[in-house]
This record gives structure tokens, C-alpha cells and sequence, in this order.
């Protein structure tokens, strides 16, 4: 169908006006099992008019047209004037849907009992192509809504199995001895000292959660800013140290500058 469209042979004029039995059957196979997903997810118009230009486009939509047209069995059909009209409108609205899209909706319209009434004019496939669209923003959202769902339910089950194992997780990680820590061995000790107290009953749970606590806070070191000095002091300590790197420098011979003072 794209060929079709493609050759600098074949008119706009020409392919609105003349029915095209093989480019139907090119669309009836393309539509089998055609889905309003599948049309989502296929190139947009946009990008076919950047991709190969806007009449080959026009020129696509016009066969698409051209192609419900015939299949539909009604006395009154839009000629081929309005075909074009047809083609070039719709390619100028849903830039931002696919050639999928139109016939995907066209099919449904023949598939789901639209009545024609022996008349077929521009203004019902303008209907058509709107409620498609209509449909197809309910059907996408609906499939977000539910995808929603399912990570919510899922986020909560991984919740639920979290909550279930956090207290020997936490109490795990809380416990964790640092070996830079002054009192590693005597904390790691106590530690044992609980778990067997409270394997033979010398400890009720409540007591031996208790005495963790206390270690889990033992542990924890907190940086005290009064050790550190004040920034006078600092400076101080800096110049004293370039006063020292001189004295060693000239004492040796050595430059200053390569002991960085």
C-alpha cells in the first residue's frame, strides 16, 4: 500500500476516483487482528509526513478511504472530491495518530453493525473516525488504570512481606558492630550474653529487646563539634605548621616550596 502511495505515477485524483480490489485486500489483511494498542503504538502521521512527505500521506488515507467507500453497500457514497476532502482533513487533524488508527476505526464501523441507512456521506465518516477516537481515549485509559492497579497491589504485597520481615532485618542492620568502634568487643559480647539469656529463659522477650535497644544505642556514635577547633584556631594550627615546614626546609637546604609551605 505504501508503493501504491509512493509511485509518482499514480495521481491523488487517480486514486480517489477509481476503485482498487487488490489495495483492499492489502487493508483487509492488514486489519486482521488489528487492536487499538497496536494502533497506538504505530508511527504517527507526523512521522510519516517526515519520513515520506505529506502527499504520500494524503495519498495513503485517500486509498484507505477509497477502499471503505466500496465496501460499503449503500445506493449514495461520497465521490471522489469528497475523498480528497476526506483524506486531507483527516491528515491535517490526527497528526499525532496512525494510519492504524483510521483503519482500525473504519473496520469497526463495518464490523459492528453501523447502519448506513442506503447513505454514506462525509459527515458519517467524520462521525465514525470521532467515535473511534472517543473510544480509543477510554480503552487507553482504562489499561492505565489498570496497569495503576496492579502496581498498587503489588507495592503492597512487597509492603506486607517488608513489614513482616523488618524487625529481624532492622534489627540486623542496627546491630551491625563497626571494628573502629572503641567498644566493639565488649557490645558484640553483650550481645551473645542476651541471645543465650534469652534462649534459656533467663530473659522475658520484652527485657532481652530491651537490652538490644541499649546496645543499638551504644553503637551509634554522634560526632561532638566541641572537640573540633574554632576557625581562629585552625588558622593558627595551619600557620604553625608552615612556620615548623620553613625551619626544617632552611635547617636542610630544601625549598620551601617543595614541602608545600
Amino acid at each position: 500500500m505504501l508503493q501504491l502511495a509512493s509511485s509518482p505515477s499514480t495521481t491523488v485524483s487517480h486514486l480517489a476516483s477509481t476503485p482498487n480490489p487488490n489495495a483492499r485486500l492489502a487493508l483487509a489483511e492488514l486489519s486482521v487482528g488489528l487492536t487499538i494498542t497496536q494502533a497506538a503504538a504505530a508511527p504517527k502521521l507526523f512521522q510519516l509526513k517526515r519520513d515520506y512527505g505529506e502527499e504520500v500521506v494524503v495519498k495513503l488515507l485517500v486509498v484507505i478511504l477509497r477502499a471503505f467507500v466500496d465496501s460499503v453497500r449503500v445506493a449514495e457514497k461520497p465521490d471522489a472530491a469528497d475523498i480528497l476532502e476526506l483524506a486531507d482533513t483527516l491528515a491535517q487533524t490526527y497528526t499525532h495518530d496512525s494510519i492504524k488508527d483510521i483503519i482500525l476505526a473504519l473496520k469497526e464501523a463495518r464490523t459492528n453493525g453501523t447502519k448506513f441507512f442506503n447513505a454514506l456521506d462525509p459527515a458519517k465518516v467524520y462521525e465514525i473516525i470521532r467515535d473511534y477516537f472517543d473510544r480509543k481515549a477510554r480503552t487507553l485509559e482504562n489499561q492505565h488504570l489498570d496497569r495503576k492497579a496492579q502496581a498498587i497491589s503489588q507495592e503492597a504485597v512487597t509492603l506486607h512481606q517488608l513489614q513482616q520481615a523488618a524487625p529481624t532485618l532492622v534489627q540486623n542492620v542496627v546491630l551491625m558492630i563497626p571494628d573502629s568502634h572503641p567498644n566493639a568487643q565488649h557490645l558484640r559480647d553483650k550481645l551473645t550474653l542476651i541471645r543465650q539469656k534469652l534462649r534459656r529463659g533467663l530473659l522475658s522477650q520484652e527485657q532481652a529487646e530491651q537490652q538490644r535497644h541499649e546496645v543499638q544505642q551504644a553503637i551509634q556514635r554522634h560526632p561532638r563539634s566541641d572537640w573540633q577547633p574554632s576557625e581562629a584556631a585552625q588558622q593558627q594550627i595551619a600557620r604553625r605548621h608552615q612556620q615548623a615546614t620553613r625551619r626544617f626546609a632552611e635547617k636542610h637546604g630544601i625549598e620551601p616550596e617543595y614541602l608545600g609551605a
